[in-house]
């Protein structure tokens, strides 16, 4: 029995030293699929979005009626991700917005706001339903 008990310590042993000498470049930044990052980027917004942007992000969340100028509506947002990048991190008086937008680069990482950015790229529908210009 103490062989088998000997015998499994090492084994777990020599796991840990296997998995302590992998590459770092391989554990992070997590390299997964997509759909990964928009699925965690949507637990993100709903935690920390959702109540002025709204559940579908159309700036009609419980407390936009409370705001003027009223929360974005990050469905039809022409912004690039850099500049959703620079809003979440700064807030939106660093970036000539609202006042109202807090900024979240002190309380979110930049594997969740990378994520977040992620989840509004997949459900933007901007080009969609931009109006087509008329000459």
């Amino acid at each position: 029995m103490r062989i088998l008990s000997a015998l499994v310590v090492a084994i777990g042993m020599a796991v840990v030293a296997t998995a302590a000498m992998a590459d770092p470049e391989e554990q992070w930044p997590r390299k997964d699929s997509l759909e990964a990052k928009v699925y965690r980027g949507s637990i993100v917004f709903t935690h920390y979005c959702s109540l002025c942007h709204g559940v579908t992000a159309e700036g009609n969340g419980r407390a936009a009626r409370l705001y003027t100028p009223r929360p974005a509506n990050l469905v039809l947002s022409e912004k690039n991700d850099a500049y959703k990048e620079l809003i979440i991190r700064r807030g939106g008086e660093a970036m000539g917005r609202s006042q109202f937008m807090p900024p979240w680069g002190k309380e979110l990482t930049d594997e969740q706001i990378a994520d977040v950015i992620a989840y509004l790229h997949s459900i933007n529908r901007y080009k969609e339903e931009k109006p087509e210009k008329t000459e």
